[in-house]
């Protein structure tokens, strides 16, 4: 794998990212449904690669020298490599340039939403893993392990997936990882899709405090545009460019929290081996992406900067722009490098899951929403369902379509939501060990935890914020 094919191949999907815009722009119907330009312009590549275009070329026609479509071996390997580094730069910035808030202000901010978002994604679980031991194993001689899918997918998202394709391969499991991003290109897509429809129904049944009338859907949100006016900065210079380029800053304090999530990888790996995983023990830790932990390193970062740095260094805006850079490039290569073989080999134990963790989350916002959060469930409520199928993207961008004026504070609400989510769900830590638990101990075992987890946190819910009166969130 050669510099020039690295660079090469970033060039690709940067060009990908420009068409797939303007295909947006282009078409109405990609615009409608708010699908990204990121999902766009992986699936056009995919159909370009190995998996469409040189199936085509080769078994169609015949022709020699068209295995990777229109690509060489060696660009389609760059893009199966990058959502695996991507995701730590994800991960590692979740809360750099946040100021960190009490435990307190969470919850009784966030409380409604982290019991709600709790509740959706411990429960991808239960109902993944009741569908994998009742349907999947006895008729599809399916995997156990196929019973994490659904959360690691949708709750999860590509990074996420993509993320764990060295797990699901040590594990034995390697079609693991084309699955999960199958269901989370499915998440994202559908996701778009219902969070539109759930809102126009909210619209016609007035159950939206704020959005009255569909046509408030504006040409610009629409198709993606900022109107000039409205247009803000992406970042501010906290240095001069003269002493050090202020994206390059915050690149480096990104590598520090990712090499400090490294570190304490490593140390737990050797803590592993030195007790519960030495000789034939049981081997956890050994299994775990490098992800979770660069958010911890992250989280280890701002607490330091918050105590240290007088000069305030680190800017949130540019931060979330760096982001959004490794969210899109790895959205773009994971679905460019997506096996179909893989998925169509396993298309009855695909569907199955896609519809199951689909039915969940829809039925959970619709009946479990209103219940538990008491203030503005619908603008607070479409965030979480957004997430919960697969992009966080999505579940701001419908907060912004419910509560433009940020009049019901769901967008502070579901910020201050992640710092109690996403340490563990969604991403966090038992999204990382979900499969190699389920390796270790069964499916059974751990369909009976993570049920006892949901019911926690639906009690917690219903009988906690469910039953407090409006007036008492703030």
């Amino acid at each position: 794998m050669s510099p020039e094919v690295v660079g090469f191949s970033i060039l690709l999907i940067g060009v990908s990212l420009v068409i797939a815009k303007l295909i947006r722009l282009k078409f109405n119907i990609f615009s409608k449904f708010f699908l990204p330009s990121s999902v766009i312009a992986g699936l056009l590549l995919l159909v370009l690669g190995p998996e469409v275009t040189g199936q085509l070329l080769t078994r169609a026609f015949g022709l020699d020298g068209f295995d990777f479509g229109i690509f060489t071996e060696g660009v389609i390997d760059v893009m199966a490599t990058m959502p695996g580094l991507l995701i730590n730069v994800i991960f590692a910035s979740l809360f750099l340039g946040k100021t960190i808030p009490r435990l307190k202000d969470i919850w009784i901010t966030a409380g409604p939403q982290v019991s709600f978002g709790q509740t959706v994604a411990w429960g991808q679980y239960v109902f993944g893993l009741l569908i994998t031991m009742a349907i999947l194993v006895p008729l599809f001689n399916a995997n156990p392990m196929s019973g994490a899918l659904i959360e690691i997918a949708f709750e999860g998202g590509h990074g996420t997936s993509a993320g764990l394709a060295d797990t699901f391969a040590e594990l034995g499991f390697e079609e693991g990882a084309d699955l999960a991003l199958g269901l989370a290109t499915i998440g994202v897509v559908s996701g778009v899709i219902f969070g539109v429809m759930l809102i126009n129904w909210g619209v016609r049944k007035n159950k939206t405090n704020y959005l009255k009338d569909p046509k408030d859907f504006d040409e610009a949100q629409l198709r993606g545009i900022v109107d000039i006016e409205d247009r803000q900065a992406s970042g501010v210079l906290t240095t001069s460019p003269q002493s050090i380029e202020p994206l390059a800053l915050h690149v480096g304090i990104i590598a520090i929290a990712i090499l400090l999530g490294k570190g304490i990888l490593e140390l737990l790996i050797l803590l592993e081996n030195a007790t519960w995983g030495a000789g034939d023990g049981m081997t956890i830790v050994g299994y775990m992406p490098l992800f979770p932990l660069a958010m911890l390193g992250g989280v280890i970062v701002q607490i330091v900067l918050d105590k240290f740095d007088s000069y305030h260094l680190v800017d949130r805006d540019m931060i979330n722009r760096l982001q959004g850079l490794a969210l899109d490039f790895l959205i773009v290569s994971a679905i460019a490098t997506l096996s179909l073989r893989v998925i169509g080999a396993n298309i009855g134990i695909f569907l199955i899951l896609a519809l199951t963790g689909i039915a969940w989350n829809l039925l959970a916002f619709i009946f479990l929403a209103p219940r538990m959060i008491p203030k503005n469930w619908f603008e607070r409520g479409i965030g979480d369902f957004g997430q919960s199928m697969g992009m966080t993207a999505a579940g701001l961008m419908l907060i912004r379509i419910v509560d433009a004026e940020q009049d019901t504070r769901a967008l502070e609400a579901f910020g201050y939501k992640q710092l109690m989510f996403e340490p563990f769900v969604g991403g966090g830590i038992m999204t990382a060990i979900s499969v190699p638990l389920i390796f270790q101990f069964g499916p059974f075992p751990i369909f009976i935890f993570t049920l006892i987890i949901m019911i926690i946190w639906l009690l917690v819910g219903l009988l906690y914020f469910g039953k407090k009166d409006a007036k008492e969130i703030r």
